[in-house]
């Protein structure tokens, strides 16, 4: 017969108590045997695995086994599979068995006691990895930034493995879709989501939505960046809206630049050398202040992984209440260092792991994304208008996105009017190509490149109102009225 000796408590791998509940291991596997609904209730949570002492990680394969194959356990049929597998002796015979349910009397608390279990095999997971990480780093021949992504992968995927969402019944789920219902009833604007401050925009898509995940895509020069950083103006410095924008492509002093250009409606090439003339440097006093007091929290880390971006976009949230994500751009970050086939692989993996995080932080991410090159060989009008099938490296942008816009500006292929006869000079479209939860269409907006900034056409109405339900005093619409606001208040600007 087969060494009885209850699994050691001490691994000599880390010469200390590794977590463990052996007698939580021992009730629960009772538990199980004198419940035939037992197993559907630990199902999810446990796997032979989790289970510290090997044999008892044997005896729940066995468990397992029948109840899948759909037989009934119980203290005889186990006994009957071990013997069938041939390790009956070695979990210590039929002895150890009926040992096990001889003392547990209900499996009242089993879920209970599993999820302890769960708990304890997670942390031996993550010591095992610490230690694998420890010994790579004290070796001399490994590279240190291989290493970091490997390790990055690694703990993400050990995140994912132990995050389970669980079931919930209809009732709250519809309770909190009609709570949703009745405030965006009472909502005189008609936004459900955060505005986008522009008017057709808003009318059209109610807003950026909680948890969707919005693709701004279009070729080189179009401006989808300078659409992105105007739409950040809009929520954080008119609406007050905290935002995070994450840069991949451009430093913070690069981007700072372009919103001071934005806000105080000076020319970009006039904020990089100085040269600004006496009304300009007025404006710039009157306005930035604006711009430095506004909730933006700007991130430029280059090649970011998507482990590092649910990482800080989870603390933005909790910190800074973060609302709304913006991403410059989703073709320039990786997938937490893992090897894939094919770059359309990763990038796949990218936008889907977006989805996910908009979803978990129930706020709407807005990706940049670039387009292929088969825009450039199509003829006319509407041949340079861009198509869901454009989308650079990967399908499934398109389909995990909730919403896919293009940023279009027709007047940079040289053609000045639509097949209305409508003049299209310094103009943009942006074209809302896929809409889960509206129509799809095109918004024409005024494109300002000098400023890099998009506005409403000037003959639009739309005035933007705050939260407060003030009217939001927009240097954009006073200037073009010849009237310039009053300066802010004096007082310390706060470095960028």
């Amino acid at each position: 017969m087969a060494d009885r000796k209850p699994h050691s408590a001490i691994d000599s791998s880390y010469a200390h108590l590794q977590p463990q509940a052996p007698e939580i291991e021992r009730v629960v596997l009772g538990a199980l045997m004198i419940d035939k609904d037992a197993f559907s209730v630990v199902s999810e949570i446990l796997k032979p695995e989790t289970f510290y002492e090997p044999r008892n990680q044997k005896i729940y394969s066995a468990i397992q086994k029948l109840s899948m194959d759909e037989n009934p356990v119980d203290i005889m049929t186990v006994m009957e599979e071990l013997k069938r597998q041939g390790t009956l002796e070695e979990v210590g015979g039929p002895t150890y068995i009926v040992d096990l349910s001889s003392h547990v009397a209900s499996s009242a608390n089993i879920e209970y006691h599993s999820r302890i279990l769960a708990q304890k095999y997670t942390a031996r997971q993550l010591i095992s990895f610490a230690s694998v990480v420890a010994t790579k780093a004290f070796d001399e021949t490994v590279d240190v930034d291989e290493l970091m992504q490997d390790t990055e992968k690694n703990l993400f995927e050990l995140s994912q493995k132990n995050m389970k969402q669980d079931y919930s019944h209809v009732e709250p789920v519809v309770n909190e879709a009609i709570r949703i219902l009745q405030k965006a009833a009472e909502n005189k604007g008609e936004l459900t989501g955060i505005p986008t401050g522009y008017a057709k925009l808003d009318d059209m898509t109610a807003g950026w939505q909680a948890s969707d995940l919005v693709i701004i895509a279009g070729r080189p020069a179009m401006g989808k960046t300078s659409f992105a950083l105007s739409l950040a103006k809009n929520i954080a410095v008119d609406y007050q809206r905290p935002i995070a924008f994450f840069s991949l492509e451009m430093n913070n002093v690069q981007l700072a630049n372009r919103l001071m250009s934005n806000v105080c409606e000076i020319e970009g090439k006039k904020i990089l050398n100085g040269q600004l003339d006496a009304e300009e440097w007025k404006r710039l006093d009157a306005n930035v202040g604006r711009l430095a007091n506004s909730p933006i929290y700007v991130d430029d880390t280059p090649a970011m992984s998507i482990f590092e971006l649910r990482t800080k976009a989870r603390r933005l949230v909790r910190e800074k209440n973060v609302q709304v994500i913006m991403i410059d751009y989703l073709q320039l970050m990786n997938a937490n260092g893992a090897r894939f086939g094919s770059r359309q692989e990763e990038v796949s993996t990218i936008s889907r792991s977006l989805k996910g995080l908009a979803k978990e932080l129930n706020i709407p991410i807005l990706a940049l994304s670039q387009l292929n090159r088969t825009v450039e060989g199509r003829d006319g009008l509407e041949g340079k208008r861009p198509q869901l099938s454009d989308l650079r490296e990967s399908g499934a942008i398109e389909q995990d996105a909730d919403m896919v816009l293009f940023v279009h500006r027709p007047e940079y292929y040289r053609i000045f009017e639509d097949e209305k006869g409508n003049d299209l000079r310094g103009k943009a479209q942006i074209i809302i190509a896929k809409h889960r939860k509206g129509g799809t269409g095109d918004v024409l907006l005024e494109f300002k490149g000098e400023y890099t900034s998009f506005r409403n056409p000037t003959a639009s109405t739309y005035v933007p109102v705050s939260p407060t339900g003030d009217i939001v005093v927009s240097r954009m619409n006073s200037i073009q009225d010849g009237a310039i606001p009053p300066p802010l208040p004096e007082g310390d600007i706060p470095p960028f």
